[in-house]
């Protein structure tokens, strides 16, 4: 497992933006364990800060042909060939501050950021680093482009290339992302756009700090004035941009990534959908929250409760603890009136509990059972399997619901219960219920 890092020392360095030619100084700063990536915009009243992550994003209509964060007060644009050095590096915790807009262009790639990352060097944290493993495959496509994310346990980039272009023909490469691969294959790959629509974008308001050096210029007879660093630089230069768009998700992410001829446009809305995977899984699960770590056997009472779950009305099917101990067995109470709302619609001329929910609030008293071990303090419970599943009676409303739950096989990634409700000493279900347990 590798930890968290920031940076040993701060240092700084000046530039032009590619875009804007604004003129910026911009300051790298250590930063503290789970802090993330922080742009601070020292040129603006307040000094605002503009968190690097997929909230923060703008829409391509407002900063086209870059990937730009922030706000209608704030931004930091272009920031992508920054991102993908950080990515590269493995670089979780960092401030940079800007007294610009545009983080500068340097020479069109993320070699000179590389550089004087090597030189000031990089400081481990005390804490493991907090990987999404991609669950699911995730598919996106534009134009003719597209992009599928497979379930890997490593992070690899498959990229295609094909321009209807004498030189910019198709090209192909697959890496798997590792430091030492960075470095040596992504880093350096410059930016790059068509000869014919160079003049075109300037005259647009893009590109105003491009040049001969810092941007290939691709003529029909090959690159002007300037020479490749690899006969595929063109390639490499766009998996240098889908790492820095896809470390825009807050996290270094593990799956395999197979990208045809895709942009800035087509990243970021990966990088969204990547992003909704990650908030249903974690909401799909039990997580302890802030007060998990005073748990203590006994009685909850329902603001208890919710500390640990993350359930709200209508969908919090336990209004206190009677008994808790850790790991081993929890009994709670849901008292049932006519007011509750699946009442009202299931059977209305004699309402009857769901029997669903009878099972969803076994789940919930199995979660806070399991979650108050303390090895599985400020994990989550996902909810994996019922088995064995029997209706004894209807619950009505007015009934007292008592849940009673009892661990059985419990391993560190997963737990088995046996869960039992009962109204008046008379069971009315009962169910086998599996969880796999998560880091946070």
């Amino acid at each position: 497992m590798d930890k968290q890092k920031t940076i040993a020392r701060e240092f700084s360095l000046s530039g032009l933006g590619l875009h804007t030619a604004n003129k910026v100084n911009i300051t790298f700063k250590p930063a503290e364990i789970d802090s993330g990536i922080s742009f601070i915009r020292l040129d603006l009243p307040g000094r605002p800060v503009i968190k690097a992550n997929v909230d923060s994003l703008m829409s391509g209509v407002r900063a086209p042909r870059r990937t730009s964060i922030g706000s209608s007060n704030a931004q930091a644009q272009t920031i992508e060939h920054l991102m993908a050095v950080l990515s590269g590096l493995g670089i979780d915790n960092l401030n940079i501050e800007m007294d610009n807009e545009e983080v500068p262009g340097l020479d069109g790639s993320g070699l000179n950021f590389l550089e004087m990352l090597n030189k000031v060097g990089l400081k481990e944290q005390d804490k493991q680093r907090q990987y999404f493993v991609i669950k699911e495959p995730i598919f996106v496509e534009e134009e003719g482009s597209s992009i599928v994310v497979l379930p890997s346990a490593e992070f690899k980039i498959s990229y295609t290339l094909n321009y209807n272009h004498p030189i910019l023909k198709a090209q192909f490469l697959e890496i798997d992302v590792l430091s030492e691969s960075f470095r040596k294959e992504i880093a350096s790959a410059r930016t790059f756009c068509l000869e014919e629509e160079a003049m075109s974008l300037q005259h647009q308001g893009f590109g105003r700090g491009a040049n001969y050096d810092n941007t290939l210029v691709v003529g029909k007879s090959g690159v002007i004035k300037n020479e490749l660093r690899y006969p595929d630089e063109f390639v490499r230069h766009k998996i240098l941009d889908l790492m820095g768009d896809l470390y825009l998700l807050g996290q270094p992410i593990k799956g395999r990534i197979i990208a045809i001829k895709s942009g800035h446009s087509l990243n970021l809305k990966l990088v969204q959908k990547i992003a909704q995977q990650r908030k249903r899984y974690s909401l799909g699960g039990i997580n302890a929250g802030p007060g998990s770590s005073s748990i203590q056997g006994g009685e909850l009472n329902r603001e208890e409760i919710m500390k640990i779950l993350p359930h709200r009305d209508p969908f919090l099917f336990v209004d206190k603890i009677i008994h808790l101990e850790e790991g081993k067995r929890a009994t709670g109470i849901k008292i049932l009136t006519k007011d509750d709302y699946f009442f009202k619609g299931h059977f209305p001329g004699r309402p009857v509990m769901p029997g669903v929910l009878m099972v969803e609030a076994m789940a919930q008293v199995g979660g806070i059972m399991m979650l108050a071990a303390t090895n599985n303090r400020g994990k989550i419970a996902f909810f994996m399997a019922a088995n064995n599943i029997k209706f004894r009676k209807t619950v009505l409303p007015g009934d007292q619901l008592v849940l009673d739950v009892v661990a059985g096989k419990l391993r560190s990634r997963t737990g088995q219960v046996h869960a039992e409700a009962f109204v008046d000493g008379k069971l009315v279900a009962e169910a086998d219920l599996m969880f796999a347990m998560a880091d946070s």
